[in-house]
């Protein structure tokens, strides 16, 4: 297949799609379990957090659940192509992973709990793949929105990377990167909330962890989704 070598490669911004100056599509307003708006306006005080871990649709469930985060959305990051559709992240061809944008009150949930349940949500140990999900985009990511989140990433890497070695993983392959230059663009509709009881409660989920607990944070990730 012309797309196929691109699922196990990043394609460079010469290969990668050109994609559009606009979204192809509209996103809800609110999302379907919370009620709140997935692209604001939010309130004050709340910050953001992105992650990659495999398929979208498990992971955004995984944050949904947890306490103090007021709206997730799920979307494209970390490529070239601006504007994608999913088909074309599919391809291989726009460089990005799966993401979840997860909106959330550091009153209520520190970023530090977030990270936890990141980390033991599914495997960082295995490049452009997560369980049977094989190609670039579930690869494992984490986009910062600050420095001090920059620093907890990279802190909570080196914690779990020794903990995982020492109960025989290979080494994190998760990257960090800065948000800023690597613009998060929202999946289509049917997309958001998927695995919500009102449109697929019973649906794919393709994350799992490994079962090594991560030593960071305070609070135990949900038990609902394991």
């Amino acid at each position: 297949m012309l797309f196929s070598r691109f699922k196990t490669h990043l394609p460079t911004p010469e290969e990668a799609l050109a994609g559009r100056p606009e979204p192809a599509f509209a996103v809800p307003g609110r999302h379907t379990v919370l009620g709140n708006p997935l692209l604001g306006p939010y309130p004050d005080g709340l910050e953001t957090a992105d992650f990659g871990l495999g398929c979208f649709w498990g992971a955004e469930r995984k944050f949904w659940q947890t306490e103090g985060v007021w709206t997730t959305l799920v979307g494209y990051q970390g490529g070239h192509t601006p504007h994608p559709t999913y088909e074309e992240v599919c391809s291989g061809h726009t460089g990005h992973t799966e993401a979840v944008r997860v909106i959330f009150d550091p009153k209520v949930v520190s970023y530090g709990t977030l990270l936890k349940l990141f980390w033991e949500s599914h495997d960082p140990t295995q490049g452009f793949r997560q369980g049977n999900d094989v190609g670039t985009q579930y690869r494992s990511a984490i986009y910062t929105h600050s420095p001090a989140q920059q620093q907890a990433a990279e802190a909570s890497r080196d914690a779990y990377r020794t903990v995982l070695q020492n109960s025989g993983y290979a080494d994190i392959t998760t990257e960090i990167l800065p948000a800023d230059t690597r613009p998060f663009y929202p999946a289509e509709g049917y997309h958001q909330q998927y695995l919500s009881s009102s449109k697929n409660p019973n649906g794919y989920c393709g994350i799992g962890g490994t079962g090594v607990s991560c030593p960071v944070g305070v609070a135990p990730a949900p038990e609902g989704d394991k």
